[in-house]
């Protein structure tokens, strides 16, 4: 044990006292707290400039319609009731004729107003569209009984949102034109209601007590789990990158060989992990103190779960252990610092592949393919940390059967890297395929 305290004391404070760890320690916060600087910077001044958007209509009497709705919701949605300031552009309608000889020629004098900023966007209203007809067998909308959008913008076009608004209401105010219904009745029949999101209600494990349902905010339903599933991959990502280089670097150098003479491999592996351990553990502790420090300063201390921290910490230290046992093996059976960047991708799959699973998990958090695979001990510490952090919580058996799978994933991976280690540090010359490194950590 000795031995690998001064192993891991020595992986410790190299790591520590580089530049590269003080530089990393700060700018990654840096740069994620910038992000949503920006967001909020962009949401504080919003791009308010009046926006044009002109209307072929080929029904003849959707156009007024749409015009009319955009007219209301440019009143509702135009100024913030509570500061007074406007919150997002104006948007204003004009009416194009149509051409049915020709439709091609006015799409493309449109598209040019638009190339111009002259107009925002363009609406093409099919003059079946308020009674649209879908062929039988087939999926596909015909074009008489649709609305094209024609529009310069890329990425997430908010704009399109809003005026699909607008031109849903407006067509709905011409069918019941057309139905005879008074027009005085319209907002009220069109009328739409805030729908509150709750948390569910539960019963009180030590009282007994029924917990009354709250208000369920944006932030904590999608950014409370969202940083904590961040910061844990990149805590990870920051404590094993550079073990898998640095060992096949010490290798290609002899280091090891110089070291087998005082210790052996188990304790040099375990040594790493444990440097590799309290590498992020130190991480952790500067982030997480950070944050609660922002957090209070901002007076929104009650958005922090500190009854999370715990589970954090054991998930960080797991994950970190899987890796760095994983990362130290792959590295010993490289012939080089560059083969074994080549295996990075294969090192990081446990973290990378949960972040692509993200949405799915969040939108049913406690759905099968959820628990399923949250359960699966190379995704558990990130996946199970996301729906414990979502407000409906999940039950309690369940990050307890995901920590036993954890423990025992985290044991059979390094006592395999550790007997690939073994063997990978002394070859020399050629890099093993994966057959072969399954054979050492089989046979030993």
């Amino acid at each position: 044990m000795h031995k690998i305290l001064l192993v891991a004391r020595r992986d410790y404070l190299a790591a520590i006292r580089s530049r590269a760890f003080l530089f990393g320690l700060i700018i990654a916060p840096v740069l994620g707290g910038g992000s949503f600087l920006g967001v909020a910077i962009m949401k504080a001044k919003p791009d308010i400039q009046e926006r044009r958007v002109a209307i072929v209509d080929r029904t003849g009497v959707a156009a007024e319609a749409v015009i009319e709705a955009a007219r209301e919701k440019n009143e509702d949605d135009l100024i913030d009731k509570i500061t007074g300031r406007q919150m997002t552009p104006r948007y204003v309608f004009e009416t194009v004729a149509s051409n049915q000889e020709n439709p091609d020629a006015v799409r493309l004098s449109l598209s040019d107003r638009v190339r111009r900023r002259e107009l925002f966007a363009f609406l093409e209203i099919g003059h079946d569209v308020l009674h649209p007809v879908k062929p039988a067998g087939k999926d596909e909308i015909p074009e008489s009984s649709r609305v094209d959008y024609y529009s310069n913008a890329g990425g997430i076009d908010e704009s399109q949102s809003w005026i699909s608004a607008a031109v849903n209401n407006g067509l709905r105010r011409a069918r019941l034109a057309q139905l005879g219904v008074d027009r005085s009745v319209f907002s009220d029949v069109l009328g739409t209601t805030k729908i509150q999101t709750m948390s569910l209600m539960a019963r009180d494990e030590r009282t007994g007590g029924i917990q009354a349902a709250r208000k369920k905010g944006e932030m904590e339903g999608f950014v409370v789990p969202f940083v904590f599933v961040m910061l844990l991959v990149m805590i990870t990502l920051f404590a094993v990158g550079p073990v898998l280089g640095a060992v096949a670097e010490d290798k290609m150098q002899r280091v090891f060989e110089m070291l087998l003479a005082s210790a052996t491999p188990f304790q040099l592996i375990m040594g790493k992990v444990i440097a590799a351990v309290g590498l992020s553990l130190t991480s952790s502790a500067v982030y997480v103190v950070g944050g609660l420090f922002v957090l209070e300063g901002m007076a929104i201390m009650g958005l922090a779960p500190l009854w999370l921290l715990p589970w954090f910490v054991v998930y960080v230290t797991a994950e970190v252990m899987v890796l760095c046992a994983l990362a130290a093996a792959l590295g010993a059976a490289c012939a080089s610092p560059s083969e074994a960047q080549h295996l990075a991708m294969l090192l990081f799959a446990p973290v990378l592949i949960p972040m692509f699973l993200l949405t799915p998990i969040m939108q049913q958090p406690n759905g099968g393919l959820a628990v399923a695979l949250s359960l699966f001990p190379p995704f558990t510490p990130v996946l199970m940390m996301m729906r414990q952090a979502m407000p409906g919580g999940i039950p309690t058996w369940q990050p307890i059967a995901g920590l036993v799978g954890t423990v025992a994933w985290t044991v059979v991976v390094a006592w395999a890297a550790a007997r690939i280690f073994r063997i990978g540090i002394l070859l020399q010359g050629k890099t093993p395929t994966l057959p072969e490194m399954m054979r050492w950590a089989v046979r030993g």
